[in-house]
C-alpha cells in the first residue's frame, strides 16, 4: 500500500462528565498506532476508562474514523491522525500535528503491525518479506524515534511484540524475525531511557482472535485464543504500576496452550 500524507482530524469531542470515582490516567496522553481495531482498539478503550485522552493512528482512514465514533460515543477524549508508520515522512507529519495540539505524549502504544502468508523461506518473496519488516520493526523505531523528545520523566512505552518474538513458527519467517528484532530493539531502549525515568515494556501476547490470522492461519481454532479486552486489561495493569517498579516484558498467553 502506498505510503499517503497524514490528514488530521483535532477535534475532540466535549469531555466527558466527571465519574463517580477517580480514574488513574486522568489528563493523561497517549498515542497509539494500528489503533483502529483489534489489540490496539482493545488498548485505547482500556486506557479511556481511566480517563486517558487518546490520538489514533492507522493506515486506513475508514476504520479509524468507525473507531473513533465508538469511542467518542463513550465519552472518551479522541482525535484521530492516519499514519503509515512505514514511511519516515508519514510519521513526521504525525508527530507534527501531535506537537501543534499537545505538549506531551505520556504513553506510547506501538502496535501498528501485520503478519505473513504461511511460506517456507525458499517460497518466501522479497516484497512480503520486506512489508512485514518495514511494518513491524522499521515503523516501531520510526514512530518512536519521531515521539521520543515528547514523553516525560514518568511516561511510558508498550511495544506489541507477540510471543513470536522468542519462538519460532515454521512458515513465518519473515514475522518471526521482526519480532524478534523488535524485542532487541525494545530491550535496548529500556537501558537507555532508564535514567529519563520513561518505562520500556514488551507486551508478548500469544495467540489472540484478531484479523491478523486471515492472513497467517485462515483455519486457526480462534476460540481457544485469547481475547483483544484481555490483552488490553494487562496492558492498563502495567502501566498503572507504581513508578518505581516496572513490567519489563508482559507475556499473556491462552490457558490452552500451544495451539
Amino acid at each position: 500500500m502506498p505510503a499517503t500524507a497524514c490528514k488530521p482530524n483535532l477535534d475532540l469531542p466535549k469531555k466527558a462528565s466527571p465519574t463517580t470515582r477517580d480514574r488513574k490516567l486522568e489528563g493523561k496522553l497517549a498515542l497509539i498506532t494500528g489503533a483502529s481495531r483489534g489489540i490496539g482498539l482493545a488498548v485505547a478503550h482500556a486506557l479511556a476508562s481511566e480517563g486517558c485522552r487518546l490520538i489514533l493512528s492507522s493506515r486506513t482512514k475508514s476504520s479509524l474514523s468507525k473507531a473513533v465514533t465508538e469511542l467518542s460515543w463513550k465519552g472518551a477524549e479522541v482525535v484521530a491522525i492516519p499514519c503509515d508508520v512505514r514511511d519516515p515522512k508519514s510519521v513526521d507529519a504525525l508527530v507534527k500535528q501531535v506537537r501543534r495540539r499537545f505538549d506531551q505524549v505520556d504513553i506510547l502504544f506501538n502496535n501498528a503491525g501485520v503478519g505473513q502468508p504461511n511460506r517456507s523461506v525458499d517460497k518466501l518473496s522479497p516484497a512480503i518479506w520486506k512489508d512485514v519488516i518495514s511494518t513491524n520493526l522499521d515503523g516501531m523505531f520510526f514512530v518512536t524515534r519521531a515521539v521520543l523528545p515528547l514523553i516525560p520523566a514518568g511516561g511510558a512505552i508498550v511495544n506489541n511484540l507477540s510471543i513470536a518474538a522468542k519462538r519460532v513458527f515454521p512458515g513465518s519467517a519473515a514475522y518471526c524475525a521482526a519480532k524478534h528484532g523488535a524485542l532487541g530493539f525494545t530491550n535496548t531502549l529500556r537501558e537507555e531511557l532508564r535514567p529519563r525515568q520513561i518505562r520500556v515494556i514488551a507486551l508478548l501476547p500469544g495467540a489472540t482472535d484478531t484479523a491478523i490470522w486471515k492472513t497467517i492461519w485462515p483455519a486457526a481454532p480462534r476460540k481457544k485464543m485469547l481475547s483483544s479486552d484481555t490483552v488490553a486489561k494487562a496492558v492498563l495493569e502495567a502501566i498503572l504500576l507504581p513508578s518505581s517498579a516496572m513490567m519489563e516484558e508482559l507475556a499473556v498467553l491462552p490457558a490452552a496452550g500451544t495451539l
